[in-house]
């Protein structure tokens, strides 16, 4: 993540850097699902966190190495630590604080590059692309995998939830961040010179044809929305009766049996050149 990234509303907690291990083992299956990451050897990682999706990239692809860039000095002690206790990343991983609007590699460095969850945090993604593609070996593939938080659904109707989520949203743009970046990563792509740009919009949808997998992703979403609860509170965007409004709307959805969760992001891929 940038240096100059504002827009992280989680916070940098123990709590938070578990819930982004769970986070990144739930969404697995969907983020990391036919990544075109085969015969690649340099992978750079942008926004690298607590090594999460680290881990899954190493596991997935045996040949890659990967550098993760992030920011914070916790996220990066944590992602150390953990990829230290995990047999196949040994000696395939590092771990920088950098900043992705001004990275310190030369041209051409890498082969391939993946961010995810990131670039909804900084002010400037045009750039962190930019700098992105200029890093790459033409050819290269990227990846990027964003939130379009304008797609949110839930029912039953519960207003707290509501008003708690449009605070969520606005905070994240008056930090700097935008929740909606997802929606334009065709637009950035392109506008910093990738082509081949593909998007494809990935849906979590859930009813009653899937009540177990609904219940655990309402425990995941609940957990995602909490997780900003102190920054909302002490920005005054939210109040207490909100949140623990919101609280128990979501376990009030979790358990009726006819409730339902929409959800898109969008995962686009191109080649630098």
């Amino acid at each position: 993540m940038s240096a100059k990234a504002t827009g992280y509303l989680h916070g940098y907690s123990p709590e938070e850097r578990e819930r982004l291990h769970r986070q990144a083992r739930f969404l697995a299956p969907m983020v990391h699902d036919r990544l075109p990451y085969q015969r690649r050897k340099r992978l750079l990682e942008v926004g690298a966190g607590v090594g999460a999706q680290t881990e899954i990239l190493l596991r997935h692809f045996p040949d890659l190495h990967v550098t993760g860039i992030e920011i914070n000095d916790e996220q990066i002690a944590e992602a150390r630590r953990f990829l230290g206790t995990v047999p196949w990343a040994k000696d395939r991983f590092e771990i920088l604080k950098a900043d992705a609007t001004a990275l310190e590699f030369g041209s051409e460095t890498f082969d391939g590059a993946f961010l995810c969850w990131v670039l909804e945090h900084v002010g400037d993604p045009a750039r962190v692309l930019a700098e992105v593609r200029r890093v790459l070996v033409p050819g290269s593939p990227v990846v990027c995998n964003e939130v379009v938080n304008a797609t949110f659904f839930i029912d039953p109707y519960s207003p707290d939830t509501l008003r708690y989520w449009t605070a969520f949203n606005e905070h994240q743009l008056a930090v700097g961040g935008d929740p909606f970046v997802g929606a334009k990563l065709g637009n950035l792509l392109q506008s910093v010179g990738f082509r081949d740009i593909v998007t494809e919009v990935k849906t979590f949808h859930f009813d009653n044809r899937d009540p177990a997998p609904r219940t655990e992703f309402l425990a995941y979403w609940t957990d995602l929305l909490l997780s900003g609860a102190p920054a909302l509170l002490a920005a005054n965007q939210v109040s207490a009766d909100v949140v623990e409004g919101m609280r128990k709307e979501l376990a009030r959805v979790a358990r009726d049996p006819n409730s339902v969760f929409f959800y898109s992001f969008i995962q686009a891929r191109a080649r630098a050149w």
